[in-house]
């Protein structure tokens, strides 16, 4: 099985965590090195790694800290702080609760990510029996590597599938990470603008959509990266299947219990460094967007 870069994008060596800088791709492929739990937060913080990568980084963390003998309950309030609307407190929970419990503190965080490397591929075969042959599928953002894994199942099932990939403002996921990938992969993806949506279903062009989400509420509805909503609208209204590749669920209710992350306004008014817009003007922008139950044909759940 052949897996992209972004499928498992952080790794521990020698008291060193690796970051791939998901900001550099399709560029440069260049890894970000954490030595402790502050530099991992702001990598997370400054979305050097985004998706899976962000659990990686935090398992690791508690790794590298864990054989410091750092307070690990201070880790966990920094994890927990970097991006406040992503659930990290199921994961620090989870590792304090080992802590707690006398648990072997190595042996829980690498058998948890072994079972979560193995149930990413299961998650990607059960996304392909989904797909009929011929499928052109919408997809926004990125979901670490799981496209191209999801395409490459689909070919062993004698189905030949093509993509449309939003270019996903304002840090380009889709169209520099997804694109990518998939070529990497050989397959054909297609960019279009974010506001391209409606009119490509319109045409007819797409059979189904795939997204991830970075947040599962209980009762279905789920966060991710802002525009899936109305992606989830469109969907709809053009009768095309709504499918969402998603994470275990939070402690949320619904989706309105899911806080939404507020990024910093220059993320929108500059690219690469240079501003776009007029001078003094104002942004906004919410990271995430969230997606009610209703609008979701099937979730393709992570079971952990």
């Amino acid at each position: 099985m052949r897996f992209s870069p972004l499928f498992w994008p952080i790794e521990l060596k020698n008291n060193k965590i690796y970051i791939l800088d998901e900001t550099l791709l399709p560029h440069q492929v260049s890894y970000i090195e954490a030595t402790n739990y502050e530099q991992a937060c702001l990598a997370i913080k400054d979305m050097k790694t985004r998706a899976v990568g962000q659990v990686l980084l935090v398992m690791y963390t508690f790794l590298l800290e864990a054989a410091k003998g750092t307070d690990l309950n201070m880790v966990s309030e920094a994890i927990n702080a970097a991006r406040p609307s992503l659930p990290f407190k199921v994961l620090t929970d989870m590792v304090l609760g080992w802590v707690k419990s006398g648990a072997p503190i190595e042996r829980s965080i690498l058998g948890f990510l072994d079972g979560l490397k193995a149930k990413r591929i299961q998650q990607a075969e059960e996304a392909s029996k989904l797909i009929n042959d011929k499928d052109v599928i919408l997809t926004h953002c990125n979901v670490s590597g799981l496209m191209p894994l999801i395409a490459d199942f689909c070919k062993e099932q004698n189905k030949s599938i093509s993509f449309f990939v939003t270019e996903t403002r304002p840090y380009l996921q889709g169209m520099r990470l997804t694109v990518w990938e998939l070529q990497e992969a050989g397959y054909q993806a297609t960019i279009i603008c974010d506001n391209a949506v409606a009119q490509v279903m319109a045409e007819g062009r797409i059979n189904k959509v795939i997204v991830g989400a970075d947040h599962l509420a209980l009762n279905g509805d789920i966060a991710n990266k802002i525009g899936t909503y109305q992606i989830a609208i469109l969907a709809r209204q053009f009768k095309i299947p709504f499918y969402v590749l998603c994470p275990p669920p939070s402690k949320a209710a619904t989706g309105a219990e899911i806080k939404i992350e507020i990024r910093p306004e220059n993320e929108i008014l500059e690219f690469g460094g240079k501003l776009i817009a007029p001078k003094g003007a104002r942004a906004y922008y919410p990271a995430f967007d969230v997606t009610p139950n209703e609008f979701i044909a099937q979730h393709v759940y992570l079971k952990i």
